[in-house]
C-alpha cells in the first residue's frame, strides 16, 4: 500500500476560482455596479451575474446584497476585496518585474476630449514630427472614476493635484479662468449680467466652478431662479449648444480659445467678468510602477514644450 504523498509547504488546499471570476468580483465591487464592471471588462452584464453567482456558490456565502436598482457589500466581500485587489496589484508588479512590459507597446495617454484638443493634441503633433518611431495612443476620459480603470502610462487630469499614489505636476499656463460665451445672436441679446434673466444656462458638470459663483460676482445671484440649466459631460458639448443657441454657456477661457482656434467660429464672449477655475491641468502618471523609456521620452517632451 502506498503512504500519501507528503503535502508541498504553502501549497493551496484547494484550486482558486478562476481568474475571470475573480476579476468579475473585483471590478463590480470597484465599481458598484455590475453593468459598468461588464463594460470595463469587454464581456456582458449577464456574464458578469454569472460569474459571481458561479464564486459565490464555490465560496459557499454571498457576496453581494442586491437591490432593485443598487448592490451593496456583503460583510465578507468587504473583508475579501482588499485583500484580492492587493493580490492582483502584487500579480502585475510581479509580471513587470520579471517579463517588463512590451517596449514596442504605443505609449498611452489618457485625457478628456476637450483636455486632448486644448493642451495635448499640439504637443503630441510636435512630438509624432519629431519622434516618429514612437507608436501613441490616445484614450479618451468623461469623468472622475475614467481615470482609475484602465492602466495608461500618462494622463492630463484637471483638478486639484492631489490624487493618491501619482506623481502630478501642473502645466498649463497659470490659473484657468472662466468666461461667459453665446452665440452672435444671443450675446447682442444680453448688455448686463442682469439680462441673463429667463435665459438657460449651459455647464459641462464635474467642475469646481459653475454658474453659481459666476451669478454671485455678478451680484446675480438672484436670477438662478429665472434660468433654467442644461448640463453634459465635455465642454465641446457646451460650445457646441451654445453655437446652436441653446442657451449661454459658461466655459474655461483656454478651451474656449482653443475652439476659435481650431476654426470653429459661431461663438462670442458675452462679458467681460471671468473667474477663477479653482482647478488647474495636471500631467499625471503612476508611482506605483516603474515608466518605460518610451513613455518617459513622451513625459519629459511635455513638460519641456512652451506651456
Amino acid at each position: 500500500m502506498h503512504e500519501p504523498s507528503p503535502t508541498t509547504p504553502n501549497a493551496l488546499p484547494r484550486p482558486l476560482p478562476p481568474l475571470a471570476w475573480l476579476q468579475a468580483f473585483e471590478a463590480a465591487a470597484r465599481l458598484m455596479s455590475f453593468t459598468r464592471a461588464a463594460e470595463e471588462l469587454s464581456v456582458t452584464q449577464s456574464a458578469i451575474s454569472q460569474r459571481i453567482r458561479q464564486l459565490e456558490d464555490r465560496l459557499g456565502q454571498p457576496l453581494f446584497v442586491r437591490h432593485a436598482r443598487s448592490l451593496n457589500l456583503t460583510p465578507a466581500g468587504q473583508a475579501w476585496l482588499p485583500a484580492l485587489q492587493d493580490g492582483f496589484q502584487r500579480l502585475q508588479e510581479g509580471t513587470l518585474e520579471v517579463f517588463g512590459p512590451s517596449r514596442a507597446a504605443p505609449v498611452s495617454l489618457r485625457a478628456t476630449p476637450m483636455s486632448q484638443q486644448a493642451w495635448l493634441l499640439p504637443r503630441l503633433a510636435n512630438f509624432h514630427r519629431d519622434q516618429p518611431e514612437i507608436a501613441l495612443r490616445l484614450v479618451s476620459a468623461f469623468w472622475q472614476s475614467d481615470f482609475d480603470g484602465e492602466q495608461v502610462d500618462i494622463e492630463l487630469r484637471y483638478g486639484q493635484g492631489d490624487w493618491p499614489q501619482v506623481e502630478a505636476i501642473q502645466v498649463g499656463a497659470g490659473q484657468e479662468r472662466m468666461a461667459v460665451v453665446a452665440s452672435p445672436a444671443l450675446s447682442a441679446q444680453l448688455t448686463t449680467a442682469a439680462d441673463l434673466a429667463g435665459m438657460t444656462l449651459l455647464h459641462a458638470a464635474g467642475f469646481a466652478v459653475g454658474w453659481r459663483r459666476w451669478l454671485v460676482a455678478a451680484d446675480q445671484l438672484g436670477l438662478e431662479k429665472t434660468t433654467s440649466t442644461i448640463s453634459c459631460d465635455t465642454q465641446v458639448m457646451t460650445l457646441e449648444m451654445a453655437r446652436l443657441g441653446m442657451g449661454v454657456a459658461l466655459v474655461h477661457e483656454g478651451h474656449f480659445r482653443q475652439w476659435l482656434a481650431s476654426g470653429n467660429g459661431g461663438l462670442e464672449q458675452v462679458f467681460a467678468l471671468t473667474i477663477p477655475a479653482e482647478q488647474n491641468f495636471w500631467l499625471v502618471r503612476s508611482n506605483q510602477r516603474p515608466m518605460r523609456p518610451t513613455a518617459q521620452r513622451v513625459w519629459d517632451y511635455l513638460l519641456a514644450e512652451p506651456q
